[in-house]
């Protein structure tokens, strides 16, 4: 039997800042984004001044250039979405204590445990009509696995999270959470519950974030200049692949070192945008993969200045890429969560619970009209037994009646040192 109970979806609208680069999180075709609005209370998500939204959002940037450093390959495509896995393990942070908690927020660039900044900077982005970004998070409890009210009020308050239960351990279940996460990524992202082991009987609590993104570029392409042509490939030879083109427009560009940087608006007003970052002859990808943080990322993205492009020649792609993101959050320093007997989420539920795993996909189409792309970060707790399993094992010598219950009177008083004689 499944329940549901809590907020809607959240869509918002989302600047570049939060989206740390297009490059990372882009993405065209659907008229209307996923999910219907939820209410995020005021009491908790307060507007975030001007220093503090940035603040916030350089926590989000610093968090997805390292976690792009663990994951990105010289010889392989890598599409993140930084702002669905930073609102995914903000929401385990708000259920974690002690070094659980700890290595969280040192993950995350954030200092509080229940920081409901997170959420108050989707709010401070949800302003503008240039580009379409549908937030939604939810928690899908086991039944008959008590979760900590005061928890569930804050990832409803400030997440605008929905809250459903049902049987982990269930194909039914499983396939509920698949709909969910298709729903709210516009079909883009399926098989879901299967990434995150699911049906699992032990799990307690699962916990999904989608993201879906839809911009149309301010300067668009015309498909008529759509040609296929040569792109060198990570071990030298070549391959054609269709190439848009633009002459004589004016885009934000700067030259670095070792990179040039070009932007792309979307929108009417260019508050969103592309930035494209393109290695220098002699360098690789990997060279500028290496020497990329968010604070290099934030200069450059200043030093942008507006000057005509001759010619400019984009690939038109589409891809999708998912990893289990487990060990690369180990290596960045949070272990403990992941850890049986160690990690620490009494906040979120007496159960116990450990992180198993935590799964992330994306999507992402760029043409000639825009971007579109979409996410779906997950996390799978379980528990290795029920918090109210009472373990009785006769495993050693032990003594023994049989008695009356009426009367109260033994019949029979017995040890058992070896149960073999």
């Amino acid at each position: 039997m499944h329940t549901s109970r809590g907020a809607a979806t959240l869509p918002v609208r989302v600047g570049a800042v939060l989206v740390t680069g297009a490059m990372l999180l882009v993405g065209c075709g659907a008229p209307t984004p996923p999910g219907d609005a939820a209410r995020i209370d005021a009491r908790l998500v307060a507007d975030l001044a001007p220093s503090e939204a940035r603040a916030v959002s350089q926590a989000v940037n610093a968090f997805a250039f390292d976690l792009f450093a663990e994951v990105a390959g010289a010889r392989q495509n890598t599409i993140t979405a930084p702002l669905s896995m930073t609102v995914l393990l903000a929401m385990l942070l708000a259920g974690a204590d002690g070094d659980t908690a700890a290595e969280i927020a040192e993950v995350l660039h954030l200092t509080g445990r229940r920081d409901v900044e997170v959420g108050a900077l989707l709010r401070k982005t949800a302003d503008t009509d240039d580009v379409t970004l549908s937030v939604a998070d939810s928690l899908w409890a086991d039944e008959g696995r008590p979760l900590e009210e005061d928890y569930l009020t804050l990832l409803r308050s400030a997440f605008g999270a929905t809250v459903e239960q049902g049987d982990l351990g269930s194909p039914d279940t499983a396939e509920q959470i698949d709909v969910w996460a298709s729903k709210n990524t516009n079909g883009l992202i399926d098989g879901v519950a299967a990434d995150l082991g699911l049906p699992n009987p032990d799990a307690v609590l699962v916990l999904l974030n989608a993201v879906y993104f839809l911009g149309e570029w301010t300067t668009r392409f015309d498909p008529g200049g759509t040609r296929p042509e040569p792109f060198t490939l990570p071990g030298g030879g070549t391959a054609d692949v269709p190439m848009m083109h633009l002459t004589d427009e004016r885009f934000g560009y700067a030259q670095r070192d070792g990179y040039r940087m070009l932007r792309l608006p979307y929108g009417e007003h260019g508050r969103y945008g592309m930035e494209i970052m393109l290695p220098d002859d002699g360098r690789t990808l990997a060279d500028l993969v290496a020497s990329l943080d968010a604070a290099q990322w934030r200069a450059a993205v200043d030093s942008l200045t507006e000057e005509t492009i001759d010619e400019l020649a984009l690939p038109r792609f589409e891809l999708r890429w998912k990893a289990e993101l487990t060990d690369p959050l180990r290596r960045l320093g949070m272990s403990t969560a992941f850890t049986p007997g160690r990690a620490g989420f009494r906040p979120m539920s007496p159960a116990a619970p450990w992180l198993e795993m935590v799964i992330h996909k994306t999507y992402v189409r760029v043409d000639e009209h825009g971007t579109e792309a979409a996410a779906v970060s997950g996390g799978a707790m379980i528990t290795s037994a029920r918090t109210d399993q009472t373990v009785f094992r006769v495993d050693r010598p032990f003594a023994f009646t049989i008695s009356d219950q009426q009367t109260g009177a033994i019949l029979f008083l017995g040890a058992v040192t070896d149960p073999r004689a």
